[in-house]
């Protein structure tokens, strides 16, 4: 794991990826390899930059790491964190000037992940001050106040936007799982920052982000769980209606699995352990719906129409792997343990580019390789991949 995070990912974000002409990092390198200089720079793919090189520093404690991760916090301060109303550009043009000033809340919680991370690693103030920013747009802007949960997208200047949907493949809802999967992500890195460094923070402003991620528990146990499968349901009207159709999300099951135990345990609270945990494990029981028997995990299906999408993409597998070791680590559980380590088999013998560098976006059932999307881009991003092995080496096992 640690080798392929330093030599195969990245290396290769730090070789290829940057930008020395306009700042920060190249917006997209397509899925045959050709840098596109010209490219817009998403908030996600910068984001995730920030978290992993963050992450990576605090765990390997390389200093080309924190340079790396230094520099995409200072892009992400200086062009995407909106000057006048607050809160985060969706994307920039090359030169780094914004281009779609929506307001996305699945965008703006990643930039807090990555702020919180970097100060985690680093104890710097700006970056927890900055992530407390974008905390507090959230909670002014985002939070439904009667039913509780948080709405996608606004406009630059926090009014309704009548297209909510994070990207071309999700249904236009003003609530899905997706997006509060990655609130409750960063809202428990920020509570968790708060424990390890009290010094950068106030009593009442960890109160209030302890409230906020109890809240986030609550709606995945109560709103996004469908009680009779123990998959999560993906898009919602604003009381919780289901929209969409049946929909299943198998990497989203096993990523929320360990994700919503993460917060549950950063909590610290038992009872709410002793509520989230046999969910975590059902929730993880029915994400192997979705497993192969090549070890890979599918990635979605349309249950009303019967669709399936069974291309192993590169994230799904990453967060199989953590999924499969958490349940391991935390319940004993042998099977799971061998469920991980195939699909981790899957990931060397199909998805690692050796080559170029980091992984292949997927592979189809038949394992032809997939380059007609990114290589590396708005979507594809050193996040998932980078975490998986990250977890892995950070985690106690023995």
């Amino acid at each position: 794991m640690q080798d392929v995070v330093e030599n195969n990912i990245l290396r290769f974000w730090l070789d290829k990826m940057q930008d020395h002409e306009r700042g920060g990092f190249y917006g997209r390198m397509t899925g045959e390899g050709e840098i596109c200089p010209e490219a817009e720079k998403g908030c996600i793919l910068n984001a995730r930059i920030l978290w992993s090189f963050s992450a990576a520093y605090r765990v390997l404690h390389h200093p080309e790491y924190l340079a790396a991760a230094t520099r995409a916090k200072d892009y992400i301060l200086t062009h995407f964190i909106d000057p006048e109303y607050g809160g985060a550009y969706w994307s920039l043009d090359c030169d780094g000037n914004p281009l779609d000033t929506k307001k996305q809340f699945y965008a703006i919680g990643f930039v807090i992940y990555g702020l919180s991370e970097y100060a985690r690693s680093t104890g710097d103030k700006e970056a927890f001050e900055r992530a407390m920013d974008l905390y507090y747009c959230i909670e002014e802007h985002s939070l439904d106040t009667q039913f509780g949960g948080y709405i996608e997208a606004a406009t630059r200047d926090w009014q309704p936007i009548a297209d909510m949907r994070l990207s071309d493949f999700d249904a236009n809802y003003p609530k899905s799982q997706n997006t509060h999967l990655h609130i409750i992500e960063p809202y428990t890195n920020l509570f968790r920052l708060m424990q390890e460094r009290p010094e950068l923070t106030t009593p009442e402003e960890k109160s209030k982000v302890e409230q906020s991620l109890r809240n986030l528990i609550t709606i995945f146990t109560d709103r996004i769980l469908n009680a009779s499968t123990y998959h999560l349901d993906l898009f919602f009207e604003m009381d919780w209606t289901r929209g969409a159709g049946w929909l299943e999300s198998y990497g989203h099951d096993i990523e929320c699995s360990w994700l919503m135990h993460e917060a549950a345990l950063v909590l610290g609270d038992q009872e709410v352990l002793r509520k989230v945990e046999p969910i975590v494990q059902k929730v993880a029981v029915a994400s192997e719906k979705g497993l192969n028997a090549d070890g890979s995990m599918t990635h979605e299906a349309n249950l009303d129409t019967g669709h399936v999408d069974a291309d192993r993409h590169w994230w799904v597998q990453a967060e199989a792997v953590v999924g499969f070791m958490n349940i391991y680590q935390h319940f004993d559980d042998e099977a799971a343990l061998e469920k991980a380590l195939r699909c981790w088999t899957y990931i060397k013998e199909n998805l690692i580019d050796y080559e170029l560098g980091e992984w292949y976006w997927s592979r189809d059932p038949e394992r032809h390789i997939n380059k007609k999307d990114d290589h590396a881009g708005f979507w594809k991003c050193p996040y998932h991949n980078s975490r998986m092995c990250l977890e892995i080496i950070e985690r106690p096992f023995a």
